[in-house]
């Protein structure tokens, strides 16, 4: 055991470990790369967590998920395996995950399981998709969903016309048109209590790396304005 180190974070260390190689193992049987090759390519799209474990780029921690799913990482791939999903679409994973969580498909929960699991067994970089590269920012406010979404969806924030509404179900989701480069913007709304709410924006179709990196700043900024106007009331409810 590492001076310092806990029990508990020794076995989380382990854990990470062991799950990695399982990892390794598996893109192996999927790619057809050596040992070394696979565990390269994991490694390559990997950010590391504050401990330094090394792992491939999940949506987040193995506990994390346990705790918002009641599943961690290697359960959920077991069973998407068994349910047949590895070569299976996004949005076909994406509603399967979606049915076992009793969440919309653009949940912040089926989005992390389903893009995880495409890192894991395809490879995929961070933030890429079939259909090009996806972003997804989220910011917690202390006001109702419904609040949340009227203010997201006809606030005068949205007056310089970057985007189309496509389809709307209040309070839970919106789609968007954003007619600039013909990509979409997909947002979901998730009640926290009865005074506080989050929102979460997934812009997707991106053309690129460099186009994406910019885009989820562009969305940090956006929603940090105004997370800020609806906080203090200035913003249209």
């Amino acid at each position: 055991m590492s001076r310092g180190a806990t029990a508990v974070e020794w076995e989380h260390l382990m854990t990470v470990h062991r799950s990695f190689k399982r990892l390794v193992r598996l893109r192996m049987t999927k790619t057809g790369e050596s040992y070394t090759a696979a565990r390269s390519a994991l490694l390559a799209s990997h950010d590391p967590g504050p401990d330094g474990a090394a792992g491939p780029a999940l949506a987040t921690s193995d506990a994390k998920i346990r705790q918002r799913t009641g599943r961690g990482w290697e359960e959920w791939f077991d069973l998407l395996d068994e349910a047949g999903m590895a070569d299976r679409s996004h949005r076909d994973v994406a509603r399967w995950v979606a049915e076992q969580q009793g969440v919309v498909p653009l949940a912040w929960t089926a989005q992390a399981v389903t893009v995880s699991y495409e890192r894991a067994r395809g490879g995929r970089a961070v933030g890429q998709q079939p259909d090009g590269f996806a972003v997804s920012v989220s910011r917690t406010v202390p006001v109702s969903v419904d609040r949340l979404f009227d203010a997201f969806a006809t606030g005068g924030w949205l007056s310089d016309g970057r985007m189309l509404e496509r389809t709307a179900t209040r309070p839970r989701s919106a789609r968007f048109d954003w007619p600039e480069d013909g990509t979409r913007v997909n947002v979901t709304f998730q009640a926290k209590g009865e005074a506080k709410s989050t929102v979460t924006v997934q812009h997707v179709r991106l053309a690129d790396a460099d186009t994406a990196a910019r885009r989820k700043q562009w969305w940090r900024d956006r929603l940090t304005g105004f997370a800020s106007q609806l906080t203090n009331g200035s913003a249209d409810a």
